[in-house]
């Protein structure tokens, strides 16, 4: 205690401060916005130590957007798109650092006893993947990556294995070993198959009504998914050579074919969606049996290709269709299955051998990080999913989850 009649100390407001109101809460917020918008993850953590007021504060997602756009797996397109909106900003940012430095537990979520190619997508709170003939719709437990044993509904209709298929709306579009397409509603038994192709049917992908397909036959074919005229061919590219891998443009003008390059072409071509003529080659450097694998859209004007050549190719449509724009060559000499983008700054990429799954930074020529998850039983990952915490992949025999949220 004090002597009689000394000063007694001033008391917090609010838990921070002194007894009148500070003069930093005297400012505007947009203000108060704008000053604490300059500030780095380490200096709005610190600021964060203050009191309870400024540590509700510094934690807004417009203070932490700016820096989540620069992070790896943030959530945030190159354009600015926030994928993951129900989850808060500066959480992304945290869990960025474990993607970053490669802090995850892994789990073992699927396994089966024979060797297959699986496919899979990720659509809200369910899991779909192809397992032989059939496609399987797992449900994932709350708040994490594990899914529930059993599914909650099986998709058939090919007679051999489900080789691509996607998410278009309410319809699961596939192509099968069986050279059929199968088109099944989601939420209902009402299914539609056709014959699309002479031999099986390697990728498919579905956007605005258009179904595009690629297949051993080198062919790939242009199909209507509208009322009335579903399954019916609107364009027979041939494209003199097998197509392993295909993708529609965002702005549904055009598709991109990846094939397996034994001719003396490009295996990297674009068509026109409405006529179905060649737009253009992508490359002219492109080795003998060095086959695109497989080719992804990150904007209607930029893409990712990958494949037996080990190189995964970023291409720029506004800069140059002869050269791509950067490549990342994988370390250890090795095909790549699969590659998927964030829409920013990171690249996740499946190997052929030992269940190899590499993270990259676009910003860097090496690798990140690696995981291997299928030691000592070699096998390729057929095919990667992330969202800004998990990471799933399938091998031939397993499903596998890597748990970025783990400390």
């Amino acid at each position: 205690m004090g002597r009689k009649g000394s000063p007694r100390a001033p008391q917090a407001e609010g838990g921070c401060g002194a007894a009148r109101p500070s003069l930093l809460w005297a400012l505007p917020e947009e203000l108060l916005l704008l000053i604490c918008s300059y500030l780095d993850a380490r200096a709005l953590g610190r600021l964060g130590q203050v009191c309870r007021r400024l540590r509700a504060f510094a934690g807004r997602d417009p203070l932490w957007r700016r820096i989540a756009r620069g992070c790896l797996n943030s959530g945030f397109t190159r354009l600015g798109a926030d994928l993951a909106a129900g989850i808060p900003v500066k959480e992304r940012v945290k869990v960025s650092q474990n993607w970053r430095r490669g802090r995850c537990r892994r789990e073992t979520l699927l396994k089966w006893k024979r060797n297959l190619m699986p496919w899979m997508h990720l659509d809200g709170e369910y899991l779909y993947l192809s397992q032989a003939e059939d496609i399987r719709a797992y449900r994932f437990r709350p708040d994490s990556a594990g899914l529930q044993r059993h599914p909650q509904a099986i998709f058939s209709g090919h007679q051999e294995d489900v080789c691509r298929f996607v998410l278009a709306s309410s319809h699961i579009v596939s192509g099968g070993g069986d050279g059929n397409i199968v088109l099944s509603k989601v939420h209902s038994s009402f299914s539609i198959k056709f014959s699309a192709h002479e031999q099986e049917v390697n990728c498919v992908d579905c956007q605005g009504g258009i179904i595009v397909s690629g297949s051993r036959d080198r062919t790939a074919k242009v199909w209507s998914l509208s009322s009335g005229r579903a399954g019916h061919c609107l364009h027979t590219v041939q494209t003199e050579d097998r197509v392993w891998s295909i993708a529609i443009s965002p702005l549904l003008s055009s598709f991109v074919t990846g094939t397996a390059c034994c001719g003396h072409t490009s295996p990297l071509r674009i068509w026109d969606l409405e006529s179905g003529q060649l737009a253009t080659c992508l490359g002219t450097d492109f080795h003998r049996g060095a086959g695109v694998l497989d080719v992804v859209y990150e904007t209607p004007f930029t893409l990712l290709s990958c494949g037996y050549d080990t190189y995964i190719r970023s291409w720029d449509l506004r800069m140059s269709t002869r050269k791509c724009v950067m490549e990342w060559e994988e370390p250890h000499d090795s095909a790549l299955y699969c590659v998927r983008s964030d829409g920013n700054h990171m690249i996740a990429s499946g190997s052929a051998y030992y269940g190899v799954v590499r993270l990259w930074d676009k910003r860097q020529s090496s690798c990140l990080q690696s995981f291997s998850l299928s030691s000592p039983t070699s096998s390729p990952v057929y095919c990667l999913r992330f969202t800004t915490t998990y990471l799933y992949a399938a091998l031939a025999s397993a499903l596998h989850a890597l748990d970025f949220t783990a400390p």
